[in-house]
């Protein structure tokens, strides 16, 4: 069987690896891809939103099935347009991508369907946007509308921070069209937690919950990132949190779809906060979360090409997820000064001397020819690496990682210290 994965990421990464995992005669293909998924994958240099360009390559090499882990092709509507080329696709369409696609629109669906958020309001001026900061008053949490790399979320204590992040977004156009709209809305508090699930337009497949650190710095300080590292599973998340939240949260978000004559076959991403008041969603997102994804598919037993054609047939009732009984860490190495400026091409060193338990995901990595005519990763991104480890639970994961990490090693290399510490990792990011 040919598959095809779209993007170049540590999640796409971790895709790769679990399907060539569970199966090895399989022959993959990852476009644009990085350096780290040769060994798995054939690269094809193609953008990720090259839709027309990737539906040429699946018709020339008769690929059987293309995989999307990237959100932004999905938002633009690739699945649309592989479906009418009569390609067999796995991910949402362009309509049901909109829940992530914009946060306005996706605000405006819950409080439609009465499924729990923070309140809000959205705007297209910084004046009435700046007025209603004021008299609302802080903490508050300004949203650009449109996809940000996870970057777009800027939580604000006071006022003037609130005002600064409105400066920014609608006068400065620091996200260019994705922040032209702003959502500012109640901050929330309390523990955050990651919920993916397989759906197929009928049936919800909840995956195992996770943690994902979105601050830069330890303890939670610095500015909202893709994500620095993640634990599977999230600490304090309940078999009664899960109940709870699949009665007022999970289930309803499905009919809500179906209701809107949305047919969503992919993956949804639940980002909740479990609030004194009871669960509530942050954002949803349409695709597996990054990191959330390399720590919660080394846990996955099931095959996972299995459980994607399922979803892909409308068969997911036919299929019973088995998760590893262990918890997972996942470390990201970044490069210093993410998420905001960064340098590129710094070599990586120690890639060959990581321990066997030791995964190691590339995110933004390239290969590079020196003067000695010898090839070399260097760094290509602002997350370069993705170190991920099994252990009894989440505290001994990420002490596995950690005991790892100094074999590996590039200029200006950073990452969080804090990934699984225990009670601490309950506070709010």
């Amino acid at each position: 069987m040919k598959v095809l994965v779209v993007g170049s990421g540590g999640r796409e990464h971790a895709i790769i690896w679990k399907l060539k995992r569970d199966n090895p005669e399989i022959l993959l293909y990852c476009a644009p891809g990085n350096s780290g998924m040769r060994e798995m994958a054939v690269i094809v240099p193609i953008s990720a939103n090259d839709m027309h360009g990737l539906a040429a390559f699946a018709k020339r090499e008769h690929i059987d099935l293309t995989i999307v882990g990237t959100e932004e092709p999905l938002v633009r509507g690739i699945v649309n347009y592989f479906e009418k080329e009569n390609l067999r696709i796995f991910g949402p369409t362009k309509k049901a991508a909109l829940l992530e696609g914009s946060k306005a629109y996706a605000k405006g669906f819950m409080e439609k369907h009465h499924i729990p958020t923070a309140s809000c309001a959205v705007f297209h001026d910084y004046e009435n946007a700046s007025a209603y900061a004021r008299d609302h008053g802080a903490p508050l949490v300004v949203k650009a509308d449109g996809l940000a790399a996870g970057k777009g979320v800027l939580v604000c204590e006071t006022f003037e921070q609130a005002d600064n992040a409105l400066r920014r977004l609608l006068l400065d156009q620091q996200f260019a069209e994705a922040g032209e709209k702003v959502v500012v809305e109640d901050k929330l508090e309390g523990p955050e937690v990651s919920v993916l699930a397989f759906c197929d337009g009928k049936t919800l497949a909840l995956m195992a919950s996770a943690k994902d650190y979105k601050r830069a710095l330890d303890g939670d300080k610095g500015a909202n990132t893709g994500g620095m590292g993640a634990v599977s599973p999230a600490p304090g998340y309940t078999p009664e949190i899960e109940k709870a939240c699949m009665r007022e949260i999970f289930m309803p978000t499905l009919e809500a779809l179906k209701g809107e004559g949305i047919v969503y076959k992919g993956i949804i991403y639940f980002g909740l906060m479990l609030t004194s008041s009871g669960p509530k969603v942050i954002e949803y997102n349409c695709r597996l979360g990054d990191p959330e994804a390399q720590a919660v598919l080394p846990r996955l037993r099931t095959n996972l090409l299995d459980v994607i054609l399922a979803v892909v047939n409308g068969e997911l009732d036919k299929i019973s997820l088995e998760w590893d009984g262990r918890a997972s860490a996942c470390v990201v190495l970044a490069s210093d000064g993410y998420p905001g400026s960064y340098i590129k091409g710094r070599s990586i060193s120690g890639l060959q001397q990581t321990p066997e338990r030791l995964l190691v995901f590339h995110a933004g990595t390239a290969e590079e020819t020196g003067a000695d005519g010898a090839s070399c990763t260097v760094t290509n991104g602002g997350r370069v690496l993705d170190l991920v480890c099994l252990g009894e639970d989440a505290e001994s994961a990420a002490r596995a990682v950690y005991e790892a990490v100094p074999a590996i090693s590039f200029q200006g290399m950073m990452y969080r210290k804090d990934i699984g510490n225990g009670a601490e990792a309950l506070g709010e990011c």
